[in-house]
């Protein structure tokens, strides 16, 4: 068993299997992979990895599994060695083993038109990890915990002894993708301590307390939701994540600052590999000596902060039609002003997606809503929709003009 203590669950025990994945080398990289990329830049605290997400993402999926076999009348068996509690938290731990270099900064410079979730699924197929679960897994294999993080039903092989439901993969592999799943529970949360703020808070014990799966009326399938009683401390996540999107993820520098790592990415003609051995060579310290020794204006704008300024931005909430008529000005400024003058950012994000996902709410009389209907404050939150356009020092002043006389007369 290795204990391990964190700064926001306290101390998280792992058993062999998840000893051995995590000092395995693809779970090791993310030590070297901030968790916010070039955040650290503007919240000074954020200097915190993927590495220590993944552990807390791993400890809370044991949790809301504990939470969820507890009400679920024996379709999920309880007590840490169940192979599904075994499953769900191995799959939280490896569910970010394929991020790219500073994250989601750049994921479009995978080799092959991959993604960060590919590599995953590659990486866990690979034969390091495959070796791990092969050692230590029993009857857990990396297939199942990879199919977790996909979102599919496990695969099934001749003679295999696994009975395993396919609807209870299904409904495992929403505790590591969904609306209320331990990857947001935790990111909320640790974002919020290291970077100084209180937006990321809310009520986890109260959340856990209330979660549990319910089956849906309409279609018989069985997903993760809340009691009444939890419906104000699930309002709480959400708008925990919309003002952390607000104040953190979308902040104005640190936005900025990734659109100058991108120029400067694409400039210097960094492709990430799709083969997953070389594609463990590279991380956030690879990738910024190279920055650093770097004499292109956006490498020093990111190494020394020297950031082109913001000229202009639009309303946090545009209408459908208002961001169509934006996003048509921006040829038209990038012809007038040089698009290697400006900067152009498109922030949007939904606070949630209850309205997709189906989130069901189960009533004192044992009737079940869906969160919307449940939630006056959750029908009424607004998508985040913004633009951005920074400009050469010089050239600031002229483009705010041009840009602000544009959108007045859109």
């Amino acid at each position: 068993m290795l204990t391990i203590r964190d700064p926001v669950h306290g101390f998280i025990r792992a058993d062999p299997l998840e000893a051995a994945l995590i000092n395995s080398r693809p779970v090791q990289r993310l030590r070297f992979i901030r968790q916010l990329g070039l955040t650290y830049m503007v919240y000074p605290g954020a200097e915190h990895s993927r590495f220590s997400h993944a552990l807390g993402a791993m400890e809370l999926a044991g949790r809301v599994y504990d939470a969820l076999a507890a009400k679920s009348s024996g379709r999920l068996p309880p007590g840490p060695n169940a192979v599904e509690r075994r499953a769900v938290r191995a799959a939280a731990l490896l569910h970010d083993i394929g991020h790219a270099p500073f994250s989601h900064s750049a994921e479009e410079l995978f080799d092959q038109g991959i993604d960060h979730e590919e590599m995953t699924r590659r990486l866990i197929a690979g034969s390091e990890i495959s070796a791990v679960f092969a050692r230590h897994g029993g009857v857990l294999d990396a297939r199942r915990v990879a199919s977790l993080i996909a979102g599919a039903a496990p695969p099934r092989t001749a003679g295999s002894s696994d009975d395993t439901e396919p609807g209870v993969d299904r409904l495992l592999s929403q505790v590591i993708s969904g609306e209320l799943d331990v990857d947001k529970m935790d990111y909320l949360l640790r974002d919020s301590l290291f970077c100084g703020v209180r937006y990321g808070s809310y009520d986890l014990d109260r959340l856990l307390d209330t979660m549990l799966p319910i089956e849906d009326p309409a279609t018989g399938t069985w997903g993760i939701g809340v009691d009444e009683g939890g419906v104000h401390a699930l309002e709480a996540l959400v708008l925990a994540r919309y003002y952390m999107f607000t104040q953190v993820y979308f902040n104005v520098i640190s936005k900025a600052l990734e659109l100058h790592l991108s120029r400067w990415l694409v400039a210097e003609g960094w492709r990430w590999p799709s083969d997953p051995e070389s594609f463990l060579a590279h991380d956030d310290v690879t990738v910024t000596s190279r920055m650093r020794a770097s004499g292109d204006l956006h490498a020093r704008a990111v190494t020394t902060r020297e950031h082109f300024p913001l000229a202009f931005e639009t309303d946090e909430h545009l209408a459908p039609r208002e961001r169509t008529a934006f996003a048509a000005l921006l040829p038209r400024l990038d012809e007038r002003f040089g698009r290697s003058n400006l900067l152009e950012s498109h922030s949007a994000k939904d606070p949630h997606r209850f309205g997709q996902g189906n989130l069901l709410v189960r009533r004192t009389d044992g009737t079940t809503v869906t969160m919307e209907r449940a939630s006056h404050f959750i029908r009424h939150l607004q998508r985040i929709d913004r633009y951005r356009v920074y400009a050469r020092p010089e050239m600031r002043g002229a483009v705010e003009e041009t840009l602000r006389e544009w959108w007045r007369g859109k």
